[in-house]
């Protein structure tokens, strides 16, 4: 356990407030998993959560919740909350400040508070409604979700149906949960899953990038991106991606699992990973046939693949908001893609010195792996990075000479001879 959350929890407690370690850091504890982080929930209103700690902060307006900040470690402590079906004659009525429903179903604001019992049923697995108590040891568990950790599935507290309509994401959350602990999803909570997919249209799209990084930037990325597609839930969030699945099935899976494939091994390596990358992986198999589409009414090659990528692009924002941090070097990879192919006179080491060029060359094997032919222009950046200047000036010349002894020769008017003088 995290010992400024033992701090919050004992804290809380001293104050004579009801406080537990909850959610996912005990049930990767009980899996001899080490948690990313650790929440804590209580009887405490977030006011009073506030008022216990001077390093705490209060955020969220559909969910009230605190932050405790101990240096670079954040203890987040949530109010119980009660399902709006348990709200007293009391309480506010769903249209206050309180709770708010869409007319789908779906929670626009959640902050009606309520007892441990009923906290427990509102939170969205049973396997994430276990609760540790740090002074005596015990874990409550009201869901039986003990039961589902030793049996390896992942099921929904409640309808999954009325708990999908609360809030889609937790579509997403299902599939994320069973890639990352290698659980099954109940199948009860796995059957309307492919019916009510269309529902993430509905999530803003700043939301749904996170949940994507979240998904697929877990070290468990292939495993999941397997799980979205068995369960339709890949195509709301890359629909153009999707549509290339139909039409070029074979390329499209070879790159997307390549490229999660070298994400969760850099993960698993501790070494750094971007999502622009991996976005312009997942991305890039929509993109020929919207250029295409482009050359085909007329706009040159180099405009038809700038015009393209702008387009894929802000359509995609539609869906899953990429923030200009990383659209940026996403475009920059896709742009580079063609200048690799440009290499005569000073263009090779002007590439080299690009800052975006390891990524662009990267891409470049990532295409290649996949069943692009490049006329084996990944092997000559890969011999010309190590190459001496000499052996990089001779690859130079040959790259030269080649397309001249390839192409015909040009055909000379002969010159007529000069009338000679009598």
């Amino acid at each position: 356990m995290s010992r400024n959350a033992v701090n919050v929890v004992e804290r809380l407690q001293q104050a004579g407030y009801q406080a537990f370690a909850v959610g996912g850091c005990v049930r990767d504890l009980l899996l001899d998993l080490e948690p990313k982080d650790f929440d804590v929930a209580t009887s405490a209103t977030p006011e009073q959560v506030r008022a216990t700690f001077r390093n705490a902060r209060l955020i969220g307006r559909r969910f009230k919740l605190v932050h405790v900040h101990f240096g670079r470690e954040i203890i987040e402590v949530a109010t119980f909350r009660a399902s709006h079906a348990d709200e007293g004659e009391d309480s506010p009525p769903q249209d206050s400040e309180n709770a708010r429903q869409s007319e789908s179903g779906r929670l626009l604001r959640d902050n009606v508070y309520g007892t441990l019992e009923q906290d427990a049923q509102r939170r969205d697995f049973t396997i994430n409604s276990l609760y540790y108590d740090v002074r005596t040891g015990n874990i409550h568990d009201f869901a039986h979700g003990l039961h589902d950790i030793r049996n390896r599935q992942v099921r929904l507290i409640g309808d999954p149906v009325q708990r999908y309509l609360e809030d889609p994401v937790r579509m997403l959350r299902a599939v994320r949960f069973a890639a990352k602990l290698d659980f099954e999803i109940e199948q009860h909570s796995a059957a309307p899953l492919i019916e009510m997919a269309d529902l993430l249209h509905d999530i803003p799209a700043a939301r749904l990038f996170d949940e994507v990084l979240k998904l697929l930037l877990s070290g468990k990325g292939e495993e999941t991106f397997e799980l979205l597609c068995r369960y339709d839930l890949f195509a709301p969030l890359f629909p153009d991606t999707d549509e290339a699945l139909e039409h070029n099935a074979d390329y499209t899976l070879r790159l997307i699992r390549q490229a999660l494939r070298n994400t969760d091994e850099r993960i698993r390596q501790q070494r750094p990973v971007t999502p622009a990358f991996l976005f312009a992986a997942l991305l890039w198999p929509a993109l020929p046939e919207r250029i295409r589409e482009l050359e085909h009414r007329g706009v040159p090659s180099v405009p038809a693949q700038q015009q393209a990528a702008q387009e894929l692009l802000a359509e995609q924002c539609r869906h899953t908001a990429i923030p200009k941090r990383f659209s940026i070097p996403l475009r920059e990879i896709w742009d580079l893609q063609p200048r690799l192919e440009r290499r005569s006179g000073r263009r090779a080491d002007q590439m080299l010195e690009h800052p975006r060029f390891r990524a662009a060359y990267d891409f470049l094997l990532l295409r290649e792996g996949a069943g692009e032919d490049t006329g084996g222009l990944g092997a000559w950046w890969t011999t010309y990075q190590d190459a001496s200047e000499n052996k990089r000036r001779e690859m130079i010349r040959e790259l030269a000479d080649g397309p001249a002894t390839s192409k015909r020769p040009r055909n000379r008017r002969k010159r007529k001879p000069r009338a000679q003088a009598d």
